[in-house]
This record gives C-alpha cells, structure tokens and sequence, in this order.
C-alpha cells in the first residue's frame, strides 16, 4: 500500500509537470492582454517534433529544441493575426490550435506506436533516502526539477524586474503603456512567443519522457486543462504551480482507485481531471472579485498603434 502512495505522489510531480509549463507560458501571455487557445495545438505540434526528432537522433535535448522551435513558428501565425490584422483572439487561438493538431497527427504519422527510451530520474545523495518524502520528492527527472526552477523564477521576473512590470502594464492598459514609452505590441510578440515556447516544451516533455511514445491524440486536453489552471490559479505563479499538482493527482485517479481494489468504470476516471476542471472554474468564476483584482483588464482586446 505504502509503495502504490509513493508511485502515484511521485507520479503526480510527471503528470504535472507538462501543465506547469504550458500553464505559465499561458500565464506570460495573458499578462500581456493576449489570450491565448492554441495551447492544445501548439502541445501537440511540440510533442509530434520532439518525438521525431528524439527518436531519429536519441537526443531528448534535441528533441525539447526542435518542439519548443516548432511551437514559436506556429505562433507567428497566431501573433500575425492577433497582433498586425487585429483579428479575434478567441477564433485566431481555435484556428491556429486546430492547424496545430492537424499538423502533428500529419508530420508523426508514419511514427505511430514507436517508442523512445525516457529520461533517468535523479538520485540526491541523502534525500532521496528520506521516509516517503525522499523516493517522492527528491526521484525526478531533471524537467520536474527545471519547471519547478522556473516557476520561482517566472514568479521573481513578474514581481520584482522591470520587464515583468512593463508586462503588466501593457496587459492592464496598452495605451498608457504606449504614452509611457512601452513598445506594446513587441511585448505581447515576445509573450506570446515565451508562451509558444512552453507549450512546446510541455508537448515535449508528454511525448519524450512522461509517455514515450507516439500516439495521434495524446495530449488529449492537457492544453484546455492548462488553460483553465490560468484562471484557476487568478494569475498567480504559486497558484498555478499548486493547481497543477492537483490536476497532475486528478490525472493519475484511475491507478489511485485501482490500487484501493474499488471497481469504478475506467471511461469515468478518465474523464475525471476534465470534470474537476469545470467544477474548478464554476467555483472559481463566483469569486468576481478576485477575478477583476488579478485579471489582466484588457485580456482579449486588441490593440491598433495610433498614428
């Protein structure tokens, strides 16, 4: 029983991890006024190049560049629309996200089923031997520990620099932001280009070493889960780094409940972590006022540069 807790706890900082990423890349670029729905296609183009790329060259290095590369190029579509022809970003998001898994079931086609070898996970001298903490905590792979990294950094850079500060403000008040001197629209290019890198990163991470392997679909809704962490987590880091643990342990519900000996159908554990979704955004939508504090006010308005 003790062994089962620690696989599925230990499981749940992998499973978490793709969301964490795509969930502050998502972050970065709602900060900046942009809302972003591509999310889903650009993980699943990220996962598809990483794949292909790590199995040819057997470098998971490789592969993280090659999914991260491929997710920003996709974004320039997103960011031509949004950000030069002004067009909606709620339907620009569904139509580049829809290209985006259109091209990687068509690109990894031909690698269906194949599998790669995951990454190690690392032993820390000393931690990694501590009672149920240790195999826990300190057994990862070196990603888990990278976006951990990360949120600490992402969370220091939105607080206390003044780029994080100069993306808040274009995200609350473009033209102020634009009469202070601030280059808008280059800033919502740059965060909507760091958000495209992370969801490559997270489809990465899905394919290479969380599940290693190549399936047409596997990222079945992370992005829209990513998405929701967003909002879940009002926009802040921490937040949002909590949430994702929690969804990552939604995630893993159906070998928690098998492990217990409980029969439940396997089709409604599945669905679990996306039910916990709405649940999650019904509760949190009632709290308006913490949505008005945290949100960004011009999120989904764009933003024509006065001549």
């Amino acid at each position: 029983m003790t062994n089962t807790l620690i696989f599925i706890l230990a499981g749940a900082f992998s499973t978490a991890t793709p969301l964490l990423l795509a969930a502050m890349g998502e972050l970065v670029a709602e900060k900046s006024g942009v809302i972003n729905l591509s999310i889903e296609g650009m993980m699943a183009l990220g996962a598809a190049i990483a794949f292909m790329i790590a199995y040819q060259s057997g470098s998971h290095a490789l592969g993280f560049l090659g999914g991260g590369l491929a997710s920003v190029a996709l974004s320039l579509i997103f960011s031509t629309l949004v950000l030069v022809l002004n067009a909606n970003q709620v339907a620009s998001g569904l139509a580049v996200g829809i290209l985006g898994l259109g091209l990687s079931a068509f690109l990894a086609r031909s690698f269906e089923s194949l599998t790669i070898i995951s990454l190690e996970k690392l032993d820390i001298p000393i931690l990694t031997a501590l009672p149920l903490i240790g195999p826990v905590a300190f057994h990862q792979d070196v990603v888990v520990y990278l976006g951990l990294g990360l949120a600490v950094a992402l969370a220091s850079f939105m607080s206390k620099t003044r780029g994080g500060l100069i993306l808040r403000v274009v995200g609350e008040d473009p033209h102020i932001a634009h009469s202070l001197g601030f280059k808008v629209l280059r800033t919502r290019f740059l965060a909507i280009s760091f958000g495209a890198a992370m969801a490559g990163l997270a489809g990465a991470y899905a394919s290479t070493v969380l599940t290693p392997l190549w399936s047409d679909g596997m990222i079945i809704g992370r992005g829209w889960i990513a998405l929701a962490l967003v909002v879940f987590g009002t926009w802040r880091v921490f937040r949002i780094l909590l949430g994702a643990y929690m969804f990552g342990l939604a995630l893993l519900a159906d070998l928690a409940v098998q492990s217990l000996g409980i029969r439940i159908p396997s089709q409604l554990l599945t669905s679990a972590p996306y039910v916990m979704t709405i649940i999650v955004l019904t509760v949190v939508s009632k709290d308006a006022l913490r949505i008005k504090l945290n949100a960004p006010i011009s999120l989904g308005e764009n933003y024509k540069p006065s001549k």
